[in-house]
């Protein structure tokens, strides 16, 4: 597939200019207005508890220099979930500590990590991000989903907003699609407090539908219980699903303590650990599919720019649920 050699962004500049001068002019300026909007939004801020889940019917946003799907011609997709860590580089346990104020203001490493994430995801036709800021000061009031769209040569898309702190973060989920959906749901997903989400895609492929379910799960059990109750209730009688993202839960977790266990998805035969990104250790970011999709191959990648190592797997339908 054609990465960004085709209407490659400008040339990154020299290390001295500040973040802000490494990235196209025009992304800047969207996301100083973005910012500025949400400067009032802490004063309303607060963490609710017992969240109720909400859905709204959205629709993707579009990059005109987007290279689409339909100018390959193949029988399948490319597809990768990444916890960028809002372009932060983890290497050492003690970094959550001494670089923690990384969450908080912009720095000169976040730019270079983010061209680095533009040019793996590239590769790919539809991409899961967690952890994203979507215009705030950390990280140089820049939507780093619209980023990593325009520098990956994306056509289609989309930042879920979860956890709004105005100026000094906008925390959620991205989805980047080479592939135009046919519907987009933004799912915020229940549990003690608020701050957790899900994107809901679905697109033809192979001459039939495909439900893709993007999302990031709490780390507290009962919280992901219930998130996965309600991730179970949107897939249940659907025959062709993709659920990808950042679980926070092992495999045996999800298909046999969870309400997963009652639906038919299926890990990767050759599913790694993808956490920490320095020594993996825990397998937390998955991709599960239902019978009528198969895994043709599954990779955690080598990958050094966040704390967790993206996942990215071949996907085709099913011939044998799906004859031609």
């Amino acid at each position: 597939m054609p990465s960004n050699g085709t209407q490659e962004l400008p040339p990154t500049p020299q290390l001295r200019r500040s973040p802000l001068a490494r990235l196209p002019a025009s992304i800047v300026e969207r996301g100083f207005a973005t910012g500025m909007r949400g400067a009032s939004a802490l004063s309303g801020f607060r963490l609710n508890r017992r969240v109720e889940a909400q859905c709204a019917l959205v629709e993707p946003l579009v990059n005109p220099r987007g290279i689409a799907v339909r100018e390959l011609e193949t029988d399948e997709l490319r597809l990768l979930s990444f916890n960028i860590q809002v372009g932060i580089s983890t290497r050492r346990y003690r970094h959550y500590l001494t670089n923690g104020w990384k969450h908080l203001l912009p720095h000169e490493a976040r730019a270079d990590n983010l061209r680095q994430i533009g040019d793996l995801v590239a590769d790919y036709d539809v991409v899961a991000l967690q952890e994203v800021d979507t215009g705030s000061l950390r990280s140089g009031f820049v939507n780093q989903v619209e980023y990593l769209a325009y520098r990956g040569n994306f056509p289609y898309w989309y930042a879920q907003l979860n956890r709004d702190l105005g100026p000094i973060a906008q925390h959620g989920n991205g989805l980047l699609s080479r592939v135009l959906p046919s519907t987009l749901e933004d799912h915020k997903l229940p549990g003690t407090f608020a701050g957790r989400g899900a994107i809901l895609m679905r697109f033809r492929f192979g001459g039939t539908e495909v439900l893709v379910v993007l999302l990031h799960l709490s780390l507290g059990e009962r919280s992901r219980h219930q998130q996965l109750s309600y991730v179970r209730s949107l897939i249940e009688d659907e025959p062709n699903v993709v659920v990808m993202g950042d679980m926070n839960s092992h495999l045996r977790g999800l298909l046999r303590d969870s309400p997963l266990a009652e639906t038919s998805l299926l890990p990767a035969d050759d599913a790694r650990p993808t956490y920490p990104s320095w020594r993996p250790a825990l397998t937390l970011d998955h991709v599960l599919v239902t019978p009528g999709v198969e895994i043709r191959s599954c990779r955690v990648l080598d990958c050094h720019v966040s704390d967790h190592r993206p996942v990215a797997v071949r996907i085709a339908l099913n011939r044998a649920r799906h004859p031609a």
